[in-house]
C-alpha cells in the first residue's frame, strides 16, 4: 500500500502516515482551528490529501473489511 499512494503522491502518504492535518492559528497564546474560508491555498491542498487518502484506503478495501 506504501509503495501504491507514495506513487501517486508522497504528500498523501504523509497525511496517512501523520492524521489529519487541522488548519490552525495562534490568537491571545491558544491555538484556535482556522475556518475554511481563511485556508491558503498550500492548506487547501494539505487538507485535499487526507480525502484522497481516505479515498484510496477505502476503494482498496472489499466489502467485509469496510464494515
Amino acid at each position: 500500500m506504501k509503495i501504491f499512494v507514495e506513487s501517486i503522491d508522497r504528500g498523501k502518504w504523509d497525511a496517512i502516515v501523520n492524521g489529519h492535518f487541522v488548519h490552525k492559528f495562534e490568537k491571545d497564546d491558544v491555538f484556535i482551528e482556522k475556518p475554511w474560508s481563511q485556508w491558503t491555498e498550500s492548506e487547501s491542498k494539505r487538507a485535499q490529501y487526507d480525502c484522497i487518502a481516505k479515498n484510496i484506503i477505502t476503494s482498496a478495501l472489499n466489502s467485509e473489511e469496510f464494515f
